[in-house]
């Protein structure tokens, strides 16, 4: 069953945000990742990602889905952690929209 990814995506942001501020490494993994600092934050990113490469190319399509949603959930602590989150992602694909995607990555600043 689809879910309003919206809705999903707002819980998620606010459990991670909830999580980030109270702290207890202990208690929570996403605090304790975030007391690793950005580095290891963004490690994990990459990691997440290079596992959901692998899991379109060589796994199920469970597989990769829960993959896309380990990604998501790691992104979602990265954003997060600098203070980001989605909807300032979501205002950028908003800009982005009914641009080329050729057009838009040549007008990026190198």
């Amino acid at each position: 069953m689809a879910r309003d990814i919206g809705e999903t995506l707002t819980r998620l942001e606010a459990v991670v945000r909830e999580r980030l501020a109270a702290g207890d490494a202990g208690a929570s993994y996403v605090a304790s990742l975030a007391a690793k600092g950005r580095g290891k934050i963004a490690q994990k990113v990459g990691e997440e990602a290079t596992e959901t490469v692998i899991a379109a190319l060589t796994e199920s399509d469970a597989a990769l889905t829960g993959e896309a949603a380990d990604l998501i959930f790691h992104l979602s602590i990265l954003l997060a952690e600098r203070g980001l989150g989605w909807g300032d992602v979501a205002s950028e694909l908003d800009r982005r929209h009914g641009t080329s995607g050729h057009s838009e990555k040549a007008g990026r600043n190198p």
